[in-house]
């Protein structure tokens, strides 16, 4: 039997990347799916965000395992758009078992990085948006009675500083580690209080991952050319992982493999944090 068979997956930030990742997997293994993401760009953002033709591109895929698909857009730094997207999920599906609140930006490159708005977009998608997610889906989950698991997407800038250049002390960088740092307290406190109804909470923490958010000009010309040596190093001197292997990590704290692990963040950074 698949780990997830009979369960029900909401995914912020699914169109694409981790997020769209962690939703095809999770239908692989038996679970249907739910995927809210904004699908438009955003002006303090430099690279190119998610569309609907990127979400139609992840239903597809999560279809092509015979699961059960929903698609919203939806911007999660509005608490009003979290909260009817959930209503719409619990009234399609009947209520949700096991969440990824992974919807993020990282705004820290040009000009657009610079303007305030680049804070407060990042803070709003990166720190509320997960407050706003975790905050809409708690009580349907508790009311079930039927446990459940909730999985942050964090980063090692939850944990070290990244900025090696006055420049990147910039309202948009400055925002993203913020927020990251912030998740963990987040985590932290609702694992404690949905410990007693079976709701496990964690968080993944991953270093360099190859998707749009890093794998694009802007990053390598900006951040990367004249980064100083040792940068982002990991002591297993791998490049950016892959998706996947973020999936692998997060699948494992959904499932009743994890079924005592709350309140933890894991690390899968190839050693960053070590350095």
């Amino acid at each position: 039997m698949a780990r997830f068979e009979g369960r029900v997956a909401l995914v912020t930030g699914g169109a694409r990347g981790q997020g769209r990742s962690h939703a095809v997997r999770l239908a692989a293994e038996g679970a249907d799916v739910a995927v809210v993401d904004v699908c438009r760009q955003f002006d303090s953002v430099q690279y190119a965000m998610s569309t609907p033709d990127d979400l139609a591109e992840t239903e597809k895929l999560v279809r092509e395992h015979g699961r059960q698909f929903l698609g919203i857009q939806a911007d999660v730094r509005d608490v009003e758009q979290v909260e009817a997207a959930v209503r719409q999920v619990e009234q399609q599906f009947g209520g949700i078992d096991l969440v990824c609140a992974n919807a993020g930006i990282l705004p820290s490159t040009g000009p657009h990085a610079q303007r305030l708005e680049a804070w407060y977009d990042t803070v709003a998608t990166n720190l509320s948006g997960v407050f706003f997610t975790l905050r809409a889906v708690t009580p349907g989950m508790v009311e079930r009675g039927r446990g459940g698991a909730i999985v942050i997407t964090g980063s090692t800038s939850s944990f070290r500083g990244v900025a090696y250049k006055t420049e990147m002390l910039n309202p948009g960088h400055m925002a993203y580690g913020a927020a990251k740092s912030g998740v963990l307290s987040l985590m932290r406190n609702y694992a404690m209080a949905l410990g007693r109804y079976g709701i496990r909470v964690n968080t993944v923490v991953p270093a360099g991952v190859d998707t749009p958010m890093i794998s694009n000009e802007f990053f390598s010309r900006d951040l990367q050319a004249d980064a100083p040596p040792g940068w982002m190093a990991n002591v297993m001197e791998h490049g950016p992982v892959q998706p996947g292997d973020i999936s692998d990590a997060v699948l494992f704290l959904l499932s009743e493999q994890a079924k005592y692990v709350t309140g933890t963040a894991l690390p899968v950074d190839m050693g960053t944090l070590l350095v």
